[in-house]
């Protein structure tokens, strides 16, 4: 062959081939643009889908918002302490504001309740003159929370006989009635739920100091202090209602001053309570006794009682001389008669016996401790080791 028809002929071959090769490379550009083109609609569909909500999402975010919306007071009243208490107690941990009665109950520590095993109400000696004033630990609190007080004469001003109270469980002014005592003297921290929540370990000097501190007691209406009985925040509150805080403060700051627990569902009612007062002020009011003879508006007299019984005895002696005068001892004041007197005069501490307060009273003997003359289970009706209080 000759050489130019050689190269014409290998020519023609390399530009088929060039034309080839460049249709090869355009090919694979528009296959690739292509390709990407498709992955930039798939994700913007994808994209679109992931901005719209799904149903599992509404069905999650609905009963949140409806739970916000609620009232208040239903999820309150979940007596296990749950609900808004256990949104409450979670939300303040940590975040009360300082000096607040909140602030002080996230000090305390949750515990469940310890058995009553050993528990005796003497053990607090309640009464007692614990601070060695010479009064005893009753009177001494009716001389600081009754007003317009009358001081029985001869008692060093100590025997309150007659004053107002201004009853803070009740939110009610009354005068005090001793016969049928209408005051009782509260524990606003029961001394069995001390000893349930840690009282058990205190010596002798702590338990007697629980039992007469002026923090821890205050004096109320009678059938209020026997309705709650040893109950604390979750099961009793005060009928007056613009009193549970001060009240609920007071008891944290019992607790908290003796390094007693509070038990979760105790804890929960006190978060309630200070859920309407968030700034209660932690308790700090000075609640010391006033000295002997002092107090509000104060004044000394004889006691009626006192005074019945005196004309009782002068009635009595004139009537036994007349009796032992006469030739014919009869009736009420013939010996048998008089005999039958002393004997029932006989009773489970000594000789003395008081049929009833009334005649305890009469005998200026109230109150009568247990182990002293006189006293008797019958008088003393809440089994606290004093009768006719």
């Amino acid at each position: 062959m000759p050489f130019f028809v050689f190269l014409n002929h290998a020519t023609k071959r390399l530009r088929a081939g060039l034309i080839f090769a460049f249709i090869a490379v355009l090919s694979l550009a528009l296959l690739s643009a292509c390709a990407e083109g498709g992955d930039v609609e798939a994700g913007a569909d994808e994209a679109s889908r992931s901005s719209e909500p799904s149903p599992a999402a509404d069905a999650t975010t609905a009963p949140a918002a409806q739970s916000e919306t609620a009232e208040p007071g239903q999820n309150s009243q979940d007596s296990s302490g749950g609900g808004r208490a256990e949104e409450t107690e979670q939300g303040r941990a940590g975040g009360s504001t300082p000096g607040t009665a909140l602030a002080m109950l996230e000090e305390l520590e949750v515990k469940g309740r310890a058995p009553k095993t050993g528990y005796d109400a003497d053990l607090f000696t309640w009464r007692s003159d614990a601070d060695r004033n010479g009064c005893d630990t009753r009177n001494d609190v009716l001389r600081r929370d009754l007003r317009d007080i009358t001081l029985k004469a001869g008692t060093k001003g100590c025997v309150v006989i007659a004053g107002d109270l201004s009853d803070e469980y009740k939110g009610e002014t009354y005068a005090f009635d001793r016969d049928p005592n209408n005051i009782d003297i509260d524990h606003i921290i029961a001394r069995s739920n001390a000893w349930q929540t840690g009282a058990a370990k205190f010596d002798e000097d702590t338990l007697r100091e629980f039992g007469n501190d002026p923090l821890n007691l205050l004096a109320v209406s009678s059938s209020l202090n026997r309705q709650k009985g040893d109950g604390d925040a979750a099961t009793w509150l005060p009928p007056a209602k613009s009193y549970r805080c001060d009240y609920v403060s007071r008891q944290i700051a019992i607790k908290h001053k003796y390094e007693l627990w509070v038990v979760k569902a105790e804890k929960s009612a006190m978060q309630r309570v200070l859920g309407t007062c968030s700034n209660q002020p932690a308790f700090t009011k000075d609640v010391a006794w006033p000295e002997p003879g002092e107090g509000d508006n104060v004044k000394t007299a004889e006691d009626a009682s006192t005074k019945k019984k005196s004309s009782s005895k002068k009635s009595s002696g004139s009537r036994k001389k007349t009796s032992s005068g006469s030739s014919s001892g009869s009736g009420s004041d013939s010996p048998g008669a008089g005999s039958k007197r002393s004997g029932s005069g006989s009773g489970s501490s000594g000789s003395v016996y008081f049929e009833n307060c009334t005649a305890a009273r009469d005998a200026a003997a109230a109150p009568v401790h247990r182990g002293d003359p006189g006293y008797a289970s019958h008088l003393d009706r809440d089994g606290d080791g004093v009768g006719c209080e």
